[in-house]
């Protein structure tokens, strides 16, 4: 599964290094694509319930599971988020990457950062003899320690976390991005989850489903209820980021569990971990 996970890593850094103004999000698919491919690898993204590409291309405010498009212009400052996955003798690589096409003005670049530093904080609770909300825990708790480290205000997207991985792209169990410690299963030594922070600029939102389907997006047209945060347009419709990795903490001779399908998107970063199947005990 690390072969895997680096075979994802290298399309990744591929896929950004050709993310330029004119460029458009099918060109940097035909990138992902080719890297995989040319690794003796399957891009698991491709046909996976239907989608249509090898990567998710969500640019600004796209959350999740964009669709590759000859359409899709990128243009000087966007935000894009590339998700991508592999499989090589049976094992899944899944990562993504978020970036700018060029500079990002300084707001965007909080909010990036912002989100890479909740990752690690996600990463550093993800420790044999921890709870699996422990990670959820770390990941809110840090969230709210960027907005004042940085002078932001973020929201915690509904719904979205991350997942375990191995033979399957989605296994068990979901991971939420926020939530009480102490509560799920205990982590051991040795096998994979997918730590997801997805974060949007401007407090809490919620999202909506797209014409096709697949992708989600901040509402944009009417203000939440009357007592609840106050409302503002997203500037300039970029509002999200994400980051994530694959982290190896269970033990690597446990047996697969059957994988249930959950709601959520893919890891961010590259995948740096070796991989075993998501086992995991109950307390």
């Amino acid at each position: 599964m690390q072969a895997a996970g680096e075979i994802v890593g290298r399309a990744l850094v591929a896929v950004r290094d050709a993310a330029v103004p004119g460029a458009t999000t099918q060109d940097l698919n035909d990138v992902a694509h080719e890297v995989i491919t040319s690794a003796g690898a399957v891009p698991s993204f491709l046909g996976y319930e239907g989608f249509p590409a090898s990567v998710c291309a969500s640019v600004n405010e796209v959350i999740v599971h964009g669709i590759p498009s000859r359409e899709r212009v990128l243009s000087e400052g966007d935000l894009v988020s590339i998700d991508c996955g592999a499989i090589l003798d049976g094992w899944h690589g899944d990562s993504a990457l978020t970036f700018g096409v060029g500079k990002l003005s300084e707001e965007w670049e909080k909010l990036n950062v912002a989100t890479s530093e909740v990752l690690e904080a996600g990463i550093a609770a993800m420790v044999p003899g921890a709870r699996l909300t422990d990670i959820s825990h770390a990941l809110e708790q840090a969230t709210r320690a960027a907005e004042l480290r940085h002078d932001i205000e973020l929201g915690i997207v509904d719904g979205y976390g991350g997942h375990g991985i191995g033979r399957e792209m989605h296994m068990e169990p979901f991971l939420a991005n926020e939530g009480k410690p102490g509560k799920g299963p205990v982590i051991q030594e040795g096998s994979v989850l997918a730590i997801e922070p997805m974060l949007i600029l401007g407090g809490e939102w919620g999202s909506d489903e797209l014409d096709d389907g697949w992708p989600w997006s901040p509402p944009t047209a009417s203000p939440p209820p009357t007592g609840s945060t106050p409302w503002r347009p997203p500037p300039r419709g970029r509002a999200f980021s994400r980051r994530g990795r694959s982290i190896r903490r269970f033990p690597p001779e446990a047996p697969a569990r059957r994988s249930l399908p959950v709601r959520r998107s893919r890891a961010e970063g590259p995948s740096s971990s070796p991989a075993t199947p998501a086992e995991y005990h109950r307390g």
